[in-house]
């Protein structure tokens, strides 16, 4: 038996709390895509990460219109169709805009947890570290499709909270939380290990690679407090986890986004710093001619040796030394 807020005040109350945070999901994609394309060349943007913020837009934005004409028809349009009125509407998860609402929320999930993967993988460069998370993210698509299917396969009347249906809900949100913890945990620590090589000849890799590392864990915190609270509201059998799953739309694209325009301030700081750093020498005004061939004489042309200093972070299976050479690390995730 279903318990807590009422379904109808309940779907009011999500639409209106993800309509807040899909308003600053927009921001935030306005930024990612500044932070993408600004001062770039059509060459050097980075055209898969761009079309994939896209999509969670499109997705996130489809998601929001599917939630309103649900509330308007379960308020306004078939109010007085259902014995108990909206929440018995509310309830029935038979009705088209669930099924539809719930396949966008699938379809975001997969694609946010596949890009986390992604950035894990670029990382470590080696395919056996996702091994694990790409198994467990199958695990999240067949765990979805078959609740959605089993959604649209529900008679008029039935409720989430159906054992045969429950029970895949409860295996899709334990799998992308499993999946978002691991492969979040994986890359930052990756970052950590190589920032904390790096910067003991380059002490400036700790100010410009520690930001990113942070900001990545408080994306995984931020997406997997939200999963975990549908989680547990929904295997207590508490109405609020249907608020919790709206609000987890716009939350990943959130998440998402966060980390790109963070990377992208991070790159800028490490320009600056860069540029500040080169040395002019200011010259005092030459007022006679004899000044100006005394100077002349006294800085004469010299042979200008420059030298360069590159470092780089190598892995050595077989050493037990690593080579640590260094300016800080740059991350295209």
């Amino acid at each position: 038996m279903a318990s807590g807020i009422p379904l109808d005040a309940g779907a009011l109350m999500s639409t209106v709390l993800e309509g807040i945070l899909y308003g600053l999901s927009i921001l935030l994609f306005i930024g990612t895509i500044w932070s993408l394309t600004y001062k770039r060349h059509k060459q050097d943007i980075n055209l898969p990460i761009l079309v994939v913020a896209v999509l969670l837009l499109v997705l996130s934005t489809a998601h929001m219109v599917v939630n309103i004409v649900r509330v308007e028809d379960g308020l306004v349009t078939n109010r007085y169709e259902y014995p108990d009125g909206p929440s018995d509407y509310f309830a029935d998860v038979s009705q088209k805009t669930y099924v539809i609402k719930h396949l966008f929320y699938v379809m975001q999930t997969l694609l946010a947890d596949g890009v986390v993967i992604y950035r894990c993988y670029v990382v470590w460069q080696s395919v056996w570290i996702v091994v694990l998370p790409i198994l467990l993210w199958c695990s999240v698509a067949v765990t979805g499709l078959i609740a959605i299917y089993s959604v649209s396969q529900a008679s008029t009347g039935d409720g989430i909270f159906v054992k045969a249906l429950a029970q895949w809900v409860t295996a899709f949100f334990a799998s992308t939380i499993a999946t978002n913890l691991l492969s979040s945990g994986l890359l930052a620590y990756r970052i950590w290990i190589i920032q904390r090589g790096v910067s003991g000849v380059h002490n400036t890799s700790r100010n410009t690679v520690m930001p990113i590392v942070r900001v990545l864990v408080d994306a995984a915190i931020l997406y997997s407090a939200a999963l975990l609270t549908a989680l547990i509201l929904f295997v207590s059998g508490n109405n609020g986890q249907d608020a919790v799953v709206d609000m987890a739309m716009p939350i990943m694209s959130i998440a998402f986004y966060m980390v790109l325009i963070r990377i992208a301030l991070n790159k800028k700081q490490h320009s600056y710093v860069s540029t500040q750093t080169s040395i002019s020498i200011p010259r005092r005004p030459v007022t006679s001619e004899a000044e100006q061939e005394r100077t002349q004489q006294q800085y004469a042309m010299k042979p200008l040796q420059v030298h360069v200093s590159k470092f780089t972070h190598q892995e050595r299976p077989s050493s037990s030394k690593d080579s640590m050479k260094g300016t800080s690390p740059t991350y295209d995730v």
